[in-house]
């Protein structure tokens, strides 16, 4: 399981496991947080392409999926 805090989401570098097609490095490009501080928004963009996905930034923590940094 990845140590993700909600705070350090910004700016960090991540490795899909199983990478589908080219899109293997990613990095988080935007995170939106409620009056409760609580992300309500997460977006990740591939590296290659620049493709951006919306994602629960919860799934990061599955370290079965993602790996913390550019591997």
């Amino acid at each position: 399981m990845n140590k993700v805090h909600p705070k350090s989401l910004y700016g960090s570098k991540w490795t899909k496991v199983n990478a589908e097609g080219r899109e293997r490095h990613f990095m988080i490009i935007d995170v939106e947080y409620d009056d409760d501080q609580k992300v309500t928004r997460c977006v990740i963009q591939a590296v290659i392409n620049h493709r951006m996905y919306e994602l629960n930034w919860r799934e990061l923590k599955d370290s079965s999926q993602w790996s913390m940094g550019w591997k």
